[in-house]
């Protein structure tokens, strides 16, 4: 691992294609660092004023940035296909996705337009479908890879509760946010078994930003909640999103970053710092589990990785089509 590695060590990303959700906190700087890098980026988000705000921004500090954003709501899988096939369509390959945006918290249980609880359904199901949707476009990108956000949340006696995925018998919020990330961390360690088995020549990694300053913070508990209100109050305790986001630009872009990898920051047990190897629960490397995760996942989300992979692309003359831009 290379010693305090920031975004000056991030090699040059022009020529690359590189799709992140969320459109703001770890997301925005997640995409402002990789249009520096040269990159051509997609912000993929629910809110369009709040995307094209980013774009915006981004353009302002980044000159002459390719960046664009493209709506997508990924607590509705019709919005997740839906935005696949207009990439499929209008794009010739992906060669990032960086599964990054997620809900933290929300006090009362919630669900899904599909009807599953929402952390599940938006920070891991959501982002599985999005990776089989994309599939076709990533196995035509250069050295693709595939970087889906953990937290440190899951290493506190996370688990997966298959006779109670959704937390319909029983819904505690962090709980059900740790199972939650747990899930992305499985996801992106069976992504990495299977694209090996199946020689889909895929990368994918895992990462998770410590304790970052980001719109999580206040999002799901209310910002004048107990909870919202010890975090604006103790705001010094997190590092700042930019350098929360630093694991997953090492993730998405570094040489070093290993295929199958799980990276976070290096001091305060994993809490801030520079990106470094993180430490797996144990959980985490449950064959079986991940297997059998797997599994009902493409059925929820009705998608079919091996059928993704083998899908011929329709893409439209290059140039005809453009997205959004802010």
């Amino acid at each position: 691992m290379p010693n305090n590695w920031t975004t000056k060590d991030m090699p040059s990303q022009h020529g690359r294609t590189i799709v992140v959700t969320g459109t703001g906190g770890l997301g925005f700087h997640d995409a402002l660092a990789l249009s520096r890098a040269g990159g051509e980026v997609i912000i993929a988000g629910r809110n369009v004023r709040k995307g094209s705000d980013a774009v915006a921004r981004i353009k302002q500090s980044v000159p002459g940035a390719h960046v664009s954003f493209e709506p997508v709501d990924l607590a509705n899988l019709a919005s997740v296909a839906a935005f696949g096939q207009r990439l499929r369509e209008r794009r010739e390959r992906v060669d990032t996705l960086i599964n990054n945006a997620a809900v933290m918290t929300p006090p009362q249980r919630r669900t899904t337009a599909d009807g599953f609880e929402l952390q599940f359904g938006t920070n891991y199901l959501g982002h599985f479908a999005l990776t089989a949707h994309l599939m076709p476009l990533l196995m035509h990108g250069q050295d693709p890879r595939v970087v889906t956000l953990s937290s440190i949340a899951a290493r506190r006696n996370a688990a997966i509760h298959f006779d109670d995925l959704q937390a319909q018998k029983a819904y505690e919020p962090m709980p059900v946010y740790a199972q939650s990330k747990l899930a992305c961390l499985m996801f992106a360690f069976e992504l990495q078994r299977r694209s090996d088995e199946a020689g889909w020549g895929l990368t994918s990694i895992a990462a998770h930003p410590g304790i970052s300053r980001t719109d999580l913070l206040h999002n799901a508990p209310g910002r004048y909640s107990a909870q919202g209100l010890s975090r604006s109050i103790l705001w010094f305790l997190f590092q700042p999103a930019a350098q929360g986001a630093l694991p997953t630009l090492f993730a998405a872009t570094s040489p070093a970053a290993r295929g199958g990898g799980y990276y976070g920051p290096d001091r305060l047990s994993e809490t801030r710092g520079h990106p470094c190897e993180a430490a797996i629960p144990p959980n985490a490397l449950e064959l079986n589990v991940a297997r059998r995760l797997w599994d009902v996942s493409e059925k929820l989300a009705n998608v079919d990785f091996i059928a993704a992979a083998a899908t011929p692309l329709r893409t439209q003359p290059s140039g005809s089509l453009r997205f959004a831009e802010g």
